[in-house]
């Protein structure tokens, strides 16, 4: 049985963190030997008994030929003949225990259907010892758990349309889980799966059958290595996605080559599922068709250990890793590339640093990663083209200066994890033409001043390295680095708030002459603004437009990214500016590996009316928020930030009801701890004249105490003369809370 060759990046003295898998116990296994012309169960032939504990004969689920669109929602290319199905052995198993699989089907399906009941049956447990197996199916995956027991119990359990808005946490136990995996010491096996399209239920268009993978399971799902042995080796090769599950998958060990057309690995329970890398080795190259992520988790992305090696379509917007949830990079090496990787979360554990170069970098780049001694401390070698790096490992640390190279050649950067640096003046240098501040800032104004225009509440201090009297234009805006020459800066120093760095190119250290672009024409900078339209792209030297590269990339990087060259034409340059709202980034620079020339320039932008990079488009509280931000209303707490989780004031909360009603300042003297001329005081007085607040009864209004919901519904209530309305919240009321019982009262 040949091992597949797998086009994942290659390593360098790489460290690899292995948490393995717990110990397996001895116990029976069954002894299952695949072949085409039969397969034996512990030597006898395999039964033609559905009752039985394992068989052979059962239809396989496919998307047939001949229907309509009430059938499903399949493709042409996606339906399969009759007789194409019939051609496939299905072996089935439906009683739990361990099973060890050796031999080669090559038209066939394992199947794993222990019954409807079972994911409520905590001995409903199947374990497949995979034993140099090889698996070919053309019309369904190679392999799949229909119905085994789901230890997520809380999941099972929550109704969807009683609770919405259900959301999983980071840390998810599948030891118990009735779908598991097993990858024999020193074997090799290799599953090539097709994939089902969405099938309706008759007369219906719910789902009645949808498996997107070559190797699936309906319920959450551990694959490990042999007792901690990481030899063993499955290879996915797979005309969709590779490998998926409907909840939770736990990669503990073994090594897991993946070849994708779409995903390389799903997990696809919207903002439920955890996809978490225990240890191991994992290579993924996902989107080899015309889209596709390395690892997409429609939840959570957790890696603990091992080695990851995740490769992304370069082309479509797709990273190496992406996730709808939070991004937890705790330990392992992990190396992903793509044309856009979502950003990883702030309490990862484990340092990590995310590169978004000016262009695209070519395949059989040599990324290096230095210390300042000149010691290499990651490295890899990119099997595809890619623009997005996410680098992580034990060799990173915090608050220590790193050079990048790229086939040798030193790196710079325009901006990092605070917004753009704009090193050398940005666009045409100095501030650009139209730039607005985000509003309520005024440059110079202190954070006392913020605070009283209700640009920042009482006590919040602004981003560490935030200077408001800097210019945009200016070095170092945000916190950029930048050096005397203008080139950017080759410092790549990881702290707790800096991490990402993006417009990457040669420095000057590579003997190019560095080209700057002019953006002229209506377009407007800022984040509070939006870019319009794009006339004209121009550079400081004359060069190719076909040796030019524009970029769009959502900032921070989650949904977003697009490119073309600038020799395609400015109709092609302004389809890349986005319609949802957000912050972005716009990158020009020459085409990596030009000879004689590099250079790039950015610039930020924000689509629609909020510049917040913690509150976006689809979130829980967004529309609720961007109405109040239209009509002044609530404001942001930084430069661009919301702070949705943080807590309200009583002083917060009566500004805002003002601000809500237009409500005018007064004067009062009624509350002792009331400063008069304070950024609160005016607003409290309006609503003791409405009779909207009453203090403690002892002269105190108590201006720094934290509302609850149930003490703003009682606001409300007096402030339109009315029943107080039922909170949907309790406790404690939140920014983003605020926002939603305000707008729903307005």
């Amino acid at each position: 049985m040949k091992q597949i060759r797998i086009p994942a990046l290659l390593l360098a003295g790489a460290m690899t963190l292995s948490l393995g898998s717990p110990a397996r116990a001895a116990e029976e296994e069954t002894a299952i030997v695949l072949s085409d012309a039969q397969i034996t169960v512990d030597g006898q032939r395999a039964s033609a008994d559905p009752e039985a504990p394992v068989y052979t004969g059962a239809k396989i689920i496919y998307y047939r030929d001949g229907t309509d669109e009430t059938y499903g929602e399949g493709t042409e290319a996606e339906k399969h003949s009759e007789a194409e199905a019939a051609g496939h052995t299905v072996l089935t198993i439906t009683q739990p225990g361990t099973y060890r699989l050796s031999g080669e089907l090559s038209a066939g399906q394992i199947a794993v259907d222990l019954g409807e009941e079972a994911k409520d049956d905590p001995a409903a447990v199947v374990t497949l010892i995979l034993d140099n197996v090889d698996v070919k199916c053309t019309v369904a995956p190679a392999l799949i758990f229909y119905n085994v027991y789901e230890c997520d119990r809380e999941f099972v359990a929550y109704d969807k349309d009683e609770n919405p808005g259900y959301q999983s946490s980071p840390t998810v136990d599948t030891t118990a889980a009735g779908a598991n995996v097993i990858i024999a010491a020193g074997s090799v096996n290799t599953f090539t799966g097709s994939h089902v399209a969405r099938i309706y239920k008759e007369g219906t268009t719910k789902k009645l059958h949808k498996y997107d993978g070559a190797f699936y399971s309906k319920m959450s799902m551990n694959l490990s290595g042999d007792n901690g042995d990481d030899t063993g080796i499955l290879n996915i090769i797979a005309d969709n996605e590779g490998l998926d599950s409907e909840l939770h998958l736990t990669l503990n060990g073994g090594t897991v080559n993946i070849e994708a057309q779409d995903d390389g690995i799903n997990t696809n329970e919207d903002f439920v599922s955890v996809t978490t890398v225990n240890g191991g080795r994992l290579n993924v190259v996902g989107g080899l068709g015309s889209e596709g992520d390395g690892i997409d988790s429609n939840g959570y992305l957790v890696i603990n250990g091992g080695t990851v090696c995740a490769t992304a379509n370069p082309q479509t917007g797709d990273g190496g890793i992406d996730a709808d949830s939070p991004i937890v990079l705790n330990g392992g090496a992990v190396y992903a590339t793509g044309s856009r990787n979502d950003t990883a979360d702030s309490t990862s554990r484990q340092p990590y640093m995310e590169l978004s170069f000016a262009s695209t970098l070519p395949e059989g780049s040599l990324i290096q990663v230095k210390e300042e001694s000149g010691e290499t401390v990651m490295e890899m070698t990119a099997a595809r083209a890619f623009q997005s790096l996410t680098l992580s490992g034990p060799n990173l640390a915090l608050n220590a200066a790193y050079q990048l190279y790229v086939d040798g050649v030193l790196q710079c950067y325009s901006g990092n994890s605070f917004g753009m640096g704009h090193p050398g003046g940005g666009f045409g240098g100095g501030r650009p033409e139209g730039f607005e501040p985000p509003e309520g800032f005024e440059h110079g104004q202190r954070p006392e001043e913020m605070e009283r225009s209700g640009f920042m509440p009482e006590g919040m201090e602004p981003p560490a390295g935030f200077d408001p009297a800097r210019q945009p234009g200016a070095s170092g805006f945000f916190g950029g680095q930048s050096q005397a020459d203008g080139s950017g800066s080759t410092d790549f120093t990881l702290t707790e708030t800096t991490k990402s760095f993006s417009g990457v190119c040669d420095s000057d250290a590579s003997g190019k002459t560095r080209v700057s672009f002019t953006l002229e024409g209506p377009a407007r900078s800022g984040r509070n603004t939006v870019i319009e339209a794009v006339r004209a792209i121009t550079a400081s030297v004359e060069i190719d437009p076909a040796l030019v590269q524009v970029t769009v990339t959502d900032d921070p990087s989650e949904d977003y990214g697009a490119s073309c060259l600038l020799s395609d034409g400015m109709e092609a340059v302004n389809g890349l500016l986005p319609d949802g709202d957000g912050n972005y980034i716009l990158t020009v620079a020459v085409v990596s590996g030009t000879e004689g020339y590099t250079g790039a320039t950015q610039l930020s932008f924000t689509v629609g009316a909020l510049p917040f990079v913690d509150l976006r488009e689809g979130d829980q509280g967004y529309d609720a928020v961007k109405t109040l931000y239209q009509k002044g209303v609530l404001k942001g707490t930084g430069a661009d930030t919301f702070s949705p989780d943080m807590t309200v004031t009583r002083a917060q909360a009566v500004t805002a009801l003002a601000r809500l009603v237009n409500g005018e300042e007064a004067q009062t003297e009624t509350f002792s701890d009331v400063e008069p001329g304070s950024w609160y005081a005016g607003y409290v007085a309006w609503a003791v004249e409405q009779g909207i607040v009453e203090g403690d009864g002892q002269g105190h209004f108590l201006p720094g105490e934290t509302v609850t919901a149930e003490q703003l519904a009682l606001m409300l209530g007096r402030l339109y003369e009315e029943e107080a309305p039922q909170p949907e919240f309790t406790g404690e009321l939140t920014r983003i809370q605020l926002a939603q019982m305000l707008a729903a009262a307005e």
